[in-house]
């Protein structure tokens, strides 16, 4: 089970910034939509020359064009890229033939999937590496969590490794883990905390108890 920090709300520097902070607690840093869509793929490679020994996510949510924008992020320097799970599977057969032919990953992001036990059995099927729920900002905001979608996920998919993401903080971290994914993704969770070294320090201790069950 890894840790990854995801980066939202900050620019090139800031994200560094954080990152040097928590270094030693992560195993993956994540570059997420609004630093792409701020920064581009520049921030991708600033950060992966930065910390060469973290794997970097590109929050892409890929809709169309899935070789294309895989192919360009992982020459930016991504090992994993996002792909949206509400596409066709076209699109998700691209992104995964084109991140074989870079050595990188897909991880499907299964935010505002309908049906989402069906979906994940056809995604599962397209040799994908990561399926993730995940509850986004607005869900939160009413009060929703992604800990039954995880455990939904968890009965389905037999072939990718599975991811969790949505407002998780220390105090609710427990019961993600407890549900066994391969990855939980933290954003504000960390970021947004005042001693973001002893939280990313906690955190990682937890998910190091649990995998060592």
């Amino acid at each position: 089970m890894k840790l990854q920090l995801a980066l939202d709300l900050v620019n090139i520097e800031e994200a560094k910034a954080v990152v040097r902070e928590v270094e030693e607690f992560i195993d993956v840093v994540e570059i997420g939509t609004p630093v792409v869509i701020n920064e581009g793929l520049r921030a991708v490679k600033e950060l992966k020359e930065a910390f060469p020994s973290l794997t970097v996510l590109a929050d892409l949510k890929i809709m169309d064009a899935g070789a294309y924008e895989v192919m360009k992020a992982s020459e930016a320097g991504a090992s994993i890229i996002t792909v949206l799970g509400a596409t066709d599977d076209s699109t998700i057969k691209g992104a995964v033939e084109e991140a074989k032919k870079h050595g990188s990953e897909i991880l499907v992001d299964m935010i505002n999937v309908k049906n989402l036990e069906e979906r994940a059995r056809e995604i599962d099927a397209l040799g994908v590496d990561y399926i993730c729920v995940h509850t986004g900002y607005d869900l939160q905001a009413e009060g929703q969590n992604p800990f039954e979608q995880l455990q939904t996920i968890k009965r389905v998919v037999k072939n990718a490794k599975t991811a969790v993401a949505g407002g998780i903080k220390l105090n609710t971290l427990p019961e993600v883990v407890a549900a066994g994914p391969d990855l939980v993704i933290v954003g504000g969770g960390i970021t947004g905390q005042e001693d973001k070294q002893a939280v990313a320090s906690k955190m990682k201790q937890l998910i190091s108890e649990r995998t060592a069950v």
